[in-house]
């Protein structure tokens, strides 16, 4: 069975940083398309970051500069390093992994920032 499992949300002051992990049990994380999206009240679901299974990484332009994504494979592990976090970045993140013919998602971590 499938699972990807969030962790690493919170509240934290505008400026601050968190680090989202998402580790996979059932899947691996290598050679396939990976990456973090987020969903804020009232809105759809938006990728904010991914990697590509050429290792290509896509960020949303309002992330650019701020915003990490990278994945430990001996761990399973992807992780979202983000920094400069502003109040606009509050939202339910999500991680997720696409196969040929499938697709998992986590069940999501809150992330809010305070002005």
């Amino acid at each position: 069975q499938a699972q990807l499992v969030e962790s690493g949300g919170g509240l934290v002051q505008a400026g601050g940083s968190l680090r989202l992990s998402c580790a996979a049990s059932g899947i691996r994380f290598s050679g396939n398309l990976i990456g973090w999206y987020r969903q804020a009240p009232g809105k759809a679901r938006e990728p904010v970051a991914r990697i590509f299974s050429g290792e290509t990484t896509v960020y949303a332009d309002s992330v650019k500069g701020r915003f990490t994504i990278s994945r430990d494979n001996a761990k399973n592990t992807m992780y979202l390093q983000m920094n400069s976090l502003k109040p606009e970045d509050t939202a339910v993140y999500y991680c997720n992994a696409q196969y040929p013919g499938a697709m998992y998602w986590g069940q999501g971590t809150q992330v809010t920032v305070s002005s």
